[in-house]
Protein backbone atom coordinates (compact mmCIF):
# COMPACT_ATOMS: atom_id res chain seq x y z
CA UNK A 1 0.00 0.00 0.00
CA UNK A 2 1.39 3.56 -0.99
CA UNK A 3 1.44 5.96 2.14
CA UNK A 4 0.07 9.70 1.06
CA UNK A 5 2.96 11.74 1.32
CA UNK A 6 0.63 14.64 2.95
CA UNK A 7 -0.08 11.29 5.54
CA UNK A 8 3.66 10.79 5.80
CA UNK A 9 4.39 14.15 6.70
CA UNK A 10 1.55 14.30 8.99
CA UNK A 11 2.97 11.49 10.89
CA UNK A 12 6.26 13.73 11.05
CA UNK A 13 5.18 16.73 12.46
CA UNK A 14 3.50 14.13 15.30
CA UNK A 15 6.97 12.53 15.51
CA UNK A 16 8.87 15.57 15.48
CA UNK A 17 7.19 18.56 15.88
CA UNK A 18 6.40 21.24 13.29
CA UNK A 19 9.87 22.17 12.42
CA UNK A 20 10.45 22.67 8.34
CA UNK A 21 13.98 23.68 8.29
CA UNK A 22 14.66 26.26 5.38
CA UNK A 23 18.09 25.39 3.08
CA UNK A 24 17.71 28.90 1.59
CA UNK A 25 21.64 28.74 1.86
CA UNK A 26 23.67 31.71 0.73
CA UNK A 27 27.64 31.11 0.74
CA UNK A 28 27.63 34.33 2.60
CA UNK A 29 25.90 32.27 5.73
CA UNK A 30 28.51 30.09 5.73
CA UNK A 31 31.82 30.06 9.08
CA UNK A 32 34.80 31.62 6.76
CA UNK A 33 36.78 28.95 7.88
CA UNK A 34 34.48 25.82 6.64
CA UNK A 35 33.65 27.91 3.52
CA UNK A 36 37.47 28.34 3.00
CA UNK A 37 38.03 24.26 3.28
CA UNK A 38 36.26 23.64 0.11
CA UNK A 39 37.30 24.50 -3.17
CA UNK A 40 34.22 25.83 -4.82
CA UNK A 41 31.00 26.99 -3.43
CA UNK A 42 28.51 24.39 -4.67
CA UNK A 43 30.90 21.53 -2.48
CA UNK A 44 31.01 24.25 0.25
CA UNK A 45 27.19 25.12 0.08
CA UNK A 46 25.99 21.13 -0.08
CA UNK A 47 28.61 19.92 2.81
CA UNK A 48 27.40 22.70 5.33
CA UNK A 49 23.71 21.59 4.41
CA UNK A 50 24.46 18.13 5.01
CA UNK A 51 25.79 19.14 8.44
CA UNK A 52 22.78 21.16 8.98
CA UNK A 53 20.39 17.90 8.18
CA UNK A 54 22.09 15.64 10.19
CA UNK A 55 22.09 17.92 13.04
CA UNK A 56 17.84 18.39 12.61
CA UNK A 57 16.46 15.40 11.20
CA UNK A 58 15.24 14.04 14.48
CA UNK A 59 13.65 17.24 15.39
CA UNK A 60 12.23 18.70 11.97
CA UNK A 61 8.94 17.42 9.85
CA UNK A 62 10.59 18.15 6.81
CA UNK A 63 13.36 20.23 4.73
CA UNK A 64 12.28 22.88 2.02
CA UNK A 65 15.10 24.17 -0.01
CA UNK A 66 14.32 27.25 -2.00
CA UNK A 67 15.86 26.65 -5.52
CA UNK A 68 16.81 30.48 -6.04
CA UNK A 69 19.93 30.51 -3.91
CA UNK A 70 21.26 27.28 -5.78
CA UNK A 71 20.44 29.02 -9.17
CA UNK A 72 22.26 31.90 -8.49
CA UNK A 73 25.70 29.89 -8.27
CA UNK A 74 25.12 28.41 -11.41
CA UNK A 75 26.09 25.00 -12.47
CA UNK A 76 28.01 24.51 -9.33
CA UNK A 77 24.96 25.82 -7.40
CA UNK A 78 22.76 23.05 -9.19
CA UNK A 79 25.05 20.66 -8.66
CA UNK A 80 24.74 21.64 -5.00
CA UNK A 81 20.63 21.48 -5.08
CA UNK A 82 20.76 18.38 -6.52
CA UNK A 83 23.04 16.78 -4.38
CA UNK A 84 21.21 18.10 -1.25
CA UNK A 85 17.63 16.84 -2.46
CA UNK A 86 19.78 13.27 -2.96
CA UNK A 87 21.04 13.58 0.49
CA UNK A 88 17.74 14.39 2.29
CA UNK A 89 15.97 11.79 0.04
CA UNK A 90 18.46 8.92 1.50
CA UNK A 91 18.27 10.29 5.00
CA UNK A 92 14.06 9.61 4.32
CA UNK A 93 13.19 13.06 4.70
CA UNK A 94 9.97 14.79 3.75
CA UNK A 95 11.37 17.31 0.99
CA UNK A 96 9.37 20.43 0.12
CA UNK A 97 11.31 22.21 -3.11
CA UNK A 98 10.38 25.84 -3.23
CA UNK A 99 10.52 26.79 -6.58
CA UNK A 100 6.74 28.92 -6.74
CA UNK A 101 6.50 28.08 -10.38
CA UNK A 102 2.66 29.45 -11.85
CA UNK A 103 2.67 28.63 -15.78
CA UNK A 104 0.18 26.83 -17.88
CA UNK A 105 -0.13 23.86 -20.42
CA UNK A 106 3.36 22.21 -21.31
CA UNK A 107 5.68 24.41 -19.95
CA UNK A 108 3.87 23.36 -16.81
CA UNK A 109 3.86 19.94 -17.83
CA UNK A 110 7.89 20.05 -18.12
CA UNK A 111 8.00 22.03 -14.60
CA UNK A 112 6.32 19.12 -13.25
CA UNK A 113 8.56 16.83 -14.79
CA UNK A 114 11.50 18.43 -13.81
CA UNK A 115 10.77 19.21 -9.91
CA UNK A 116 8.53 15.96 -9.76
CA UNK A 117 11.07 13.03 -11.63
CA UNK A 118 14.57 13.03 -12.22
CA UNK A 119 17.84 15.13 -10.63
CA UNK A 120 15.65 17.31 -8.92
CA UNK A 121 13.15 15.10 -7.34
CA UNK A 122 11.28 16.07 -4.59
CA UNK A 123 7.91 15.67 -2.03
CA UNK A 124 6.41 18.58 -2.67
CA UNK A 125 6.73 21.78 -4.45
CA UNK A 126 5.67 25.09 -4.16
CA UNK A 127 3.52 26.93 -7.23
CA UNK A 128 1.82 30.49 -7.57
CA UNK A 129 -1.41 30.06 -8.88
CA UNK A 130 -2.83 33.84 -9.31
CA UNK A 131 -2.36 33.32 -13.07
CA UNK A 132 -4.62 30.86 -12.90
CA UNK A 133 -5.84 27.11 -11.81
CA UNK A 134 -4.81 25.82 -14.67
CA UNK A 135 -1.00 26.75 -13.32
CA UNK A 136 -2.31 23.52 -10.94
CA UNK A 137 -3.93 21.20 -13.33
CA UNK A 138 -0.48 19.80 -15.24
CA UNK A 139 0.86 18.60 -11.58
CA UNK A 140 -2.54 16.76 -10.37
CA UNK A 141 -1.38 13.52 -11.84
CA UNK A 142 1.48 13.07 -9.84
CA UNK A 143 -1.32 13.52 -6.89
CA UNK A 144 -3.13 11.26 -7.90
CA UNK A 145 -0.63 8.51 -8.15
CA UNK A 146 -0.20 9.28 -3.96
CA UNK A 147 3.08 10.32 -4.40
CA UNK A 148 3.26 13.91 -4.78
CA UNK A 149 2.19 17.05 -2.98
CA UNK A 150 2.18 21.15 -3.62
CA UNK A 151 1.45 24.17 -1.70
CA UNK A 152 -0.13 27.04 -3.28
CA UNK A 153 0.35 30.35 -2.65
CA UNK A 154 -2.77 31.73 -0.85
CA UNK A 155 -2.06 34.07 1.31
CA UNK A 156 1.60 35.08 2.27
CA UNK A 157 3.66 36.60 4.42
CA UNK A 158 5.13 39.32 2.87
CA UNK A 159 3.92 42.95 3.19
CA UNK A 160 3.05 43.14 -0.25
CA UNK A 161 0.94 40.48 -0.02
CA UNK A 162 -1.76 43.31 0.78
CA UNK A 163 -1.00 44.75 -3.20
CA UNK A 164 -3.16 42.49 -4.64
CA UNK A 165 -4.78 39.26 -2.69
CA UNK A 166 -6.05 41.69 -0.48
CA UNK A 167 -8.42 43.18 -3.70
CA UNK A 168 -11.87 42.56 -2.53
CA UNK A 169 -14.96 41.73 -4.56
CA UNK A 170 -18.45 42.56 -4.54
CA UNK A 171 -19.23 40.04 -2.07
CA UNK A 172 -16.90 41.43 0.48
CA UNK A 173 -14.31 38.68 -0.25
CA UNK A 174 -10.95 39.04 -0.48
CA UNK A 175 -8.44 37.32 -3.13
CA UNK A 176 -6.65 35.10 -1.35
CA UNK A 177 -9.62 33.69 0.29
CA UNK A 178 -11.04 32.83 -3.01
CA UNK A 179 -7.75 31.47 -4.26
CA UNK A 180 -8.02 29.53 -0.82
CA UNK A 181 -11.27 28.16 -1.41
CA UNK A 182 -10.45 27.02 -4.67
CA UNK A 183 -7.28 25.26 -3.57
CA UNK A 184 -9.57 23.82 -0.47
CA UNK A 185 -12.29 22.23 -2.43
CA UNK A 186 -9.56 20.85 -5.13
CA UNK A 187 -7.73 19.49 -2.69
CA UNK A 188 -10.92 17.15 -1.57
CA UNK A 189 -9.53 14.46 -4.20
CA UNK A 190 -6.51 13.76 -2.46
CA UNK A 191 -7.48 13.83 0.79
CA UNK A 192 -5.07 11.31 2.72
CA UNK A 193 -5.83 9.09 6.12
CA UNK A 194 -4.91 12.19 8.13
CA UNK A 195 -8.06 14.17 6.93
CA UNK A 196 -5.92 16.53 5.38
CA UNK A 197 -5.16 17.11 1.13
CA UNK A 198 -1.80 16.69 -1.06
CA UNK A 199 -3.03 19.83 -2.23
CA UNK A 200 -1.89 22.16 0.59
CA UNK A 201 -1.25 25.65 0.89
CA UNK A 202 1.16 28.49 1.70
CA UNK A 203 -0.23 30.46 4.42
CA UNK A 204 2.23 33.35 6.14
CA UNK A 205 1.52 33.94 9.93
CA UNK A 206 2.23 37.43 9.91
CA UNK A 207 -1.76 38.22 10.41
CA UNK A 208 -3.11 36.83 13.05
CA UNK A 209 -6.91 38.05 13.08
CA UNK A 210 -7.23 36.05 9.96
CA UNK A 211 -6.22 32.89 11.29
CA UNK A 212 -9.59 31.07 12.40
CA UNK A 213 -11.34 32.27 9.71
CA UNK A 214 -8.82 30.88 7.40
CA UNK A 215 -8.38 27.29 9.57
CA UNK A 216 -11.84 26.98 9.81
CA UNK A 217 -12.62 27.57 5.76
CA UNK A 218 -9.37 25.71 4.89
CA UNK A 219 -10.54 22.61 6.49
CA UNK A 220 -8.96 19.91 4.95
CA UNK A 221 -5.59 21.89 3.80
CA UNK A 222 -2.43 21.53 5.49
CA UNK A 223 -0.34 24.61 5.44
CA UNK A 224 2.85 25.73 5.10
CA UNK A 225 3.62 28.65 7.52
CA UNK A 226 6.32 31.38 6.36
CA UNK A 227 6.54 34.35 8.91
CA UNK A 228 7.40 33.04 12.08
CA UNK A 229 10.40 34.80 13.50
CA UNK A 230 12.43 37.37 11.44
CA UNK A 231 8.86 38.80 9.58
CA UNK A 232 6.75 39.10 12.71
CA UNK A 233 5.17 36.09 13.80
CA UNK A 234 4.63 34.71 16.66
CA UNK A 235 4.68 31.02 18.38
CA UNK A 236 1.02 32.28 19.51
CA UNK A 237 0.35 33.25 15.84
CA UNK A 238 1.25 29.57 14.04
CA UNK A 239 -0.70 27.74 17.04
CA UNK A 240 -3.90 29.40 15.51
CA UNK A 241 -3.20 27.98 12.19
CA UNK A 242 -3.01 24.78 13.48
CA UNK A 243 -5.18 22.06 15.01
CA UNK A 244 -4.23 20.31 17.72
CA UNK A 245 -0.37 21.17 16.84
CA UNK A 246 -0.34 19.91 13.28
CA UNK A 247 -2.19 20.35 10.27
CA UNK A 248 0.78 23.09 8.97
CA UNK A 249 4.57 22.86 9.26
CA UNK A 250 6.60 26.16 9.78
CA UNK A 251 9.19 27.44 7.78
CA UNK A 252 12.27 29.12 9.39
CA UNK A 253 15.58 29.25 7.88
CA UNK A 254 17.89 32.48 8.39
CA UNK A 255 16.96 32.00 12.49
CA UNK A 256 18.40 28.13 12.37
CA UNK A 257 21.06 28.52 9.44
CA UNK A 258 22.67 31.35 11.41
CA UNK A 259 21.98 30.16 14.82
CA UNK A 260 26.00 29.99 15.35
CA UNK A 261 26.21 34.00 15.37
CA UNK A 262 24.92 34.29 18.38
CA UNK A 263 27.43 31.86 19.75
CA UNK A 264 31.10 33.14 21.07
CA UNK A 265 32.27 29.17 19.51
CA UNK A 266 29.42 28.64 17.42
CA UNK A 267 31.65 28.87 14.10
CA UNK A 268 33.11 25.35 15.55
CA UNK A 269 30.37 24.01 15.84
CA UNK A 270 27.66 25.59 13.84
CA UNK A 271 25.44 22.39 13.17
CA UNK A 272 24.70 22.25 16.99
CA UNK A 273 23.84 25.80 17.25
CA UNK A 274 21.05 25.27 14.34
CA UNK A 275 19.82 21.79 16.10
CA UNK A 276 19.25 24.11 19.77
CA UNK A 277 17.36 26.62 17.67
CA UNK A 278 15.36 24.08 15.99
CA UNK A 279 14.17 22.55 19.01
CA UNK A 280 13.76 26.11 20.69
CA UNK A 281 11.58 26.58 18.16
CA UNK A 282 9.63 23.23 18.21
CA UNK A 283 9.37 23.75 22.11
CA UNK A 284 7.90 27.31 22.41
CA UNK A 285 5.26 26.06 19.00
CA UNK A 286 4.19 23.26 21.13
CA UNK A 287 3.78 25.14 24.13
CA UNK A 288 1.86 27.93 22.59
CA UNK A 289 -0.26 25.10 21.37
CA UNK A 290 -1.01 23.60 24.22
CA UNK A 291 -1.66 26.83 26.12
CA UNK A 292 -4.13 27.57 23.42
CA UNK A 293 -6.28 24.87 23.74
CA UNK A 294 -6.49 25.09 27.29
CA UNK A 295 -7.96 28.56 26.44
CA UNK A 296 -10.69 26.86 24.18
CA UNK A 297 -11.69 24.06 26.74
Amino acid sequence: MVIMIIDKLYERVKERGVVCVGLDTDYSYLPQSFANSFENIGDAVFNFNKKIIDATIDVAACFKVQIAYYEAYGLKGMEAYAKTLKYLKEKDAVIIADVKRGDIAKTAEMYAKAHFEGDFESDFITLNPYMGMDTIEPFLPYLKNKEKGIFALVRTSNPGSKDLQYITNKEDRKIYNIVGNKINSLGKEYIGLSGYSSLGAVVGCTYSYEAEEIRRELDSTFFLIPGYGAQGGKAEDVALYLKDGNGGVVNSSRAILLAYKKNEKGEKEFELCSREEAIRMRDEIFNACKRAKEVTR
